[in-house]
């Protein structure tokens, strides 16, 4: 599907409209500091990925692999979590599960 392209006078009263979001200003820009200045703990956090998604006891490895298209489409067509469904009939096929 194609989008038509939303003209720029049609950008600005969307943005004229949100008071929540209103425009920044020449002085909120002198103002402004970078991210890692106003929440320096946060960055931290961020930067070390405390908190962030725990690490898996068995991390999938990343290869390249060559498939036959035939294949490769069948798995895509049952939509997302393809991926998953390969590696599933694989571990069969290697009868690991």
């Amino acid at each position: 599907m194609t989008r038509k392209p939303i003209s720029e006078t049609r950008v600005q009263a969307m943005i004229a409209s949100d008071p929540d979001a209103p425009e920044a200003t020449e002085a909120d820009l002198a103002r402004a500091v970078p991210f890692t200045e106003a929440f320096p703990a946060l960055a931290e956090k961020m930067r070390r990925n405390i908190g962030g998604r725990p690490k898996a006891e068995h991390p999938k490895v990343a290869v390249s692999l060559r498939l036959d298209p035939e294949v490769v489409s069948r798995f895509k067509a049952g939509g997302p979590g393809w991926q998953t469904r390969m590696n599933e009939a694989l571990r069969r096929a290697a009868g690991l599960g």
